[in-house]
């Protein structure tokens, strides 16, 4: 992965993943799918690079200017984390594991409240998309609007044919197959009665996505064989595969377009300062 060196300064590899990591996120929460993003991914690259890139000058001048950040601030984001994490004995041991103290963490978060408050400074003036706008992205790009074909599944997984035949030949007979899969699979999903919940295409080895988008609802596979072992499917339910309306996808084009707006704000803002930096790519 190509990395940069900004005033002097590499930004890091780990830097340029955590924007990438971002980036996949977003665009996969409003719709990309996981071929999509790996047909995508040297452009995904690249624009990490150089958000990456902008996130440094952006520090750079928050810390520059010195925005104010009180103490209070700081306790309001800590307790965030602390609730994100699941408590304080599990934000306690985070820090350990990463090898930080609280006060390191805590400048850590300071850093990125200035820079949280620099970017709203500078998209201040950027103005929320109106109605006409979001029906307008809705009508252009309406065909891509559509549900993503998805099935619920059950599944046993297990090494040795015979066992898995004799499963299998139990449970057409009537027998319970959350129970036999509790019992006898050897996949962690077993302890759920071998529940992988809902799953879209792409998401499993090719031979079980395969028997899995084919088969029908409420029928149980025969076996398959794949890199893991043997396995037997029971097809739960499926949905997906429908057009959205515009009140369905209303708030996610929204969300789109005023993170669009800004990011055209910040691209302008980080420009000016990319004009007074020196930045030097390495590959």
């Amino acid at each position: 992965m190509k990395t940069a060196v900004v005033n002097g300064r590499e930004i890091t590899k780990e830097a340029v993943q955590f924007e990438l990591d971002r980036l996949v996120r977003f665009y996969m929460s409003h719709g990309m799918t996981i071929d999509e993003v790996k047909k995508n991914l040297p452009k995904l690259e690249e624009k990490a690079l150089e958000q990456a890139i902008g996130a440094k000058l952006l520090l750079d001048q928050a810390m520059r200017i010195d925005l104010p950040v009180t103490a209070k601030d700081i306790d309001a984001e800590v307790a965030k984390v602390i609730t994100q994490v699941g408590g304080k004995d599990n934000y306690d041991q985070a820090l350990k594991a990463q090898g930080i103290d609280e006060a390191t963490f805590r400048k850590e978060l300071e850093k990125g409240a200035k820079v949280n408050m620099l970017v709203n400074q500078a998209c201040a003036h950027v103005a929320d998309p109106t109605e006409a706008e979001v029906e307008a992205f809705y009508k252009a790009h309406e065909e891509e609007y559509v549900q993503p074909h998805e099935v619920l599944c059950q599944h046993i997984l297990h090494k040795d044919f015979d066992t898995i035949k004799d499963i299998r030949e139990r449970i057409v007979a009537g027998g319970d197959f959350a129970k036999e899969a509790a019992e006898h699979s050897e996949c962690p999903s077993g302890k759920q009665g071998g529940s992988l919940g809902w799953f879209g295409r792409g998401m499993m080895v090719p031979e079980f996505d395969k028997a899995a988008f084919e088969m029908k609802k409420g029928e149980v596979s025969g076996i398959i064989s794949t890199q893991f072992g043997y396995h037997i499917i029971y097809k739960a339910d499926e949905r997906g595969g429908k057009k959205l309306d515009l009140v369905d996808v209303h708030d996610q084009i929204k969300d789109l377009l005023r993170h669009e707006a800004r990011g055209r704000a910040m691209d302008q803002y980080v420009a000016d300062l990319r004009d007074k930096a020196t930045i030097e790519y390495k590959n």
